[in-house]
């Protein structure tokens, strides 16, 4: 289903594709030949998604196309060739000055930090290699549903660098400080099974199941009333940082009067 507000040739441009059903957005990283490498434009086109979703849109989809999900940064922003019509490619980030750099590289974060919002679920559906932006985009969705054959890898610092894209907070919520940092400073690739036994994975099924384990798990997301849904989202985002068990449940008293109102509101209407 197209969508009005979206840019299409921003979308071409950034290897990306946004199909809408219902409630339900499915985006893909559509450039196989090159397992899904991201670009600059991929991630202003996945902010651009991000900013123009109509809010009837409950459960937002992230895939990669062929074989992989995605297998990180383009080569061409390690080689000074031009990227996206721009050149020097991560380098070019330098002749900036610091304001400007700062915000560069947060307008790259925000491709990735919108699906961290309560006010959508979205679902990784990981097939393939997973390395260093890749898998930070599966870590900055709700949940993340893998195929067999699907690998981890959080390769920035064997490449001199550091996850910058807003992976490193949801890796430790995940499996905690230690075995992050390990899996970063040692760019090793985690596998399904190891996955799924640490935390990163909610399941793991065979790559002709993606699909259909897919399509269930949204319809299970679907269910329960959006508010509900998104509420007790916002109470388990800040459950890891709320300092004492007494702020959290006044964050859910709260939260639980917002929903009787909702429900006091729709029994006035009826």
């Amino acid at each position: 289903m197209p969508v009005p507000s979206i840019d299409a040739g921003l979308l071409e441009r950034g290897g990306v594709r946004l199909a809408i059903s219902g409630p339900r957005a499915t985006i893909t990283l559509d450039r196989p030949d090159v397992l899904n490498a991201q670009t600059p434009a991929t991630w202003q086109a996945l902010r651009h998604i991000g900013e123009q979703l109509d809010p009837d849109v409950r459960v937002v989809v992230v895939r990669g196309s062929g074989r992989a999900f995605s297998a990180g940064l383009d080569r061409r922003m390690f080689t000074g060739e031009p990227v996206d019509g721009e050149p020097g490619g991560l380098g070019a980030i330098l002749s900036l000055p610091a304001a400007e750099a700062d915000a560069r590289i947060a307008s790259y974060q925000a491709g990735f930090t919108w699906l961290r919002d309560p006010a959508r679920v979205t679902i990784a559906a990981v097939q393939g290699h997973a390395i260093g932006a890749g898998f930070q985009l599966a870590l900055a969705c709700d949940f993340r549903v893998l195929a067999e054959d699907a690998q981890f890898c959080m390769a920035e610092t064997g490449l001199g660098l550091v996850p910058d894209l807003g992976g490193t907070l949801p890796l430790v919520r995940l499996v905690g400080y230690s075995r992050a940092a390990e899996m970063c400073v040692t760019s090793r690739r985690v596998s399904a099974e190891e996955s799924l036994r640490i935390g990163l994975a909610n399941s793991v099924v065979p790559a002709d199941g993606l699909d259909g384990a897919v399509d269930e798990l949204v319809a299970a997301v679907l269910k329960p009333m959006a508010g509900a849904v998104s509420e007790t989202l916002s109470l388990i985002l800040a459950a890891a940082e709320t300092p004492t068990a007494e702020a959290q449940l006044a964050l859910e008293r709260a939260a639980q009067l917002r929903r009787l109102q909702s429900f006091a509101a729709l029994s006035a209407q009826s």
